[in-house]
């Protein structure tokens, strides 16, 4: 259902599961080992990993999403002639809400790569999946509240999208360590999607 690799401009998106990444490089890059990796988890639903058994289990969970047909992650790597060509810089993919019909993109970038566009090349191919290939009716794009750099990051791919924002929602998540968090909500409609390419 969902491609095995995806092709940016300047990236390339590749199904994240064992046979596409090295279990201990994944961990290396999700570990205390990786530096800023503080920085990168503040706002995100994992903290950094402490062993390589937590990497292969949390990889092993994404191999079931995508069977199931519920999680497209990919591992996101620049393309040749871009800068970290081949490593891998952070993942992304699309989580899905089949009776909802809804899409939900996340991702994580390494923090070298910050501030380069990448969040927003990846979210066109996340939206691109979301309308084209699984005819989802609504891509849901929640920030933490405090997140600055990513909702300035959302907000430049929500509007050239012709998505908007619905405003703060109270309390809507948790964080691993127990944290009850609040969520700035952006949205684009299939409909409007389609409007703004044409």
């Amino acid at each position: 259902m969902f491609p095995e690799s995806i092709e940016t401009p300047r990236l390339r998106l590749e199904r994240l599961s064992r046979d596409s990444v090295d279990v201990f490089d994944c961990y290396e890059r999700r570990s205390h080992h990786e530096l800023g990796i503080e920085a990168v988890t503040e706002y995100l639903p994992w903290d950094p990993h402490e062993t390589v058994k937590e990497t292969h289990d949390y990889i092993s969970d994404l191999e079931s999403q995508w069977d199931d047909g519920t999680r497209a992650e990919y591992v996101i790597r620049p393309k040749d002639g871009a800068s970290g060509t081949g490593e891998i810089i952070g993942s992304g993919g699309l989580i899905v809400d089949w009776e909802k019909r809804l899409g939900k993109p996340a991702i994580w970038l390494r923090k070298p790569y910050w501030g380069h566009g990448y969040s927003g090349e990846r979210a066109d191919a996340m939206l691109e999946l979301a309308f084209d290939r699984l005819d989802l009716e609504l891509v849901a794009v929640p920030v933490q509240d405090g997140n600055d750099r990513s909702r300035r990051a959302v907000e430049r791919y929500v509007e050239r999208h012709g998505g908007q924002y619905e405003g703060l929602f109270r309390h809507s998540a948790v964080r691993p360590d127990g944290t009850v968090i609040d969520h700035h909500r952006y949205s684009v409609t299939r409909e409007a999607y389609r409007s703004e390419r044409n």
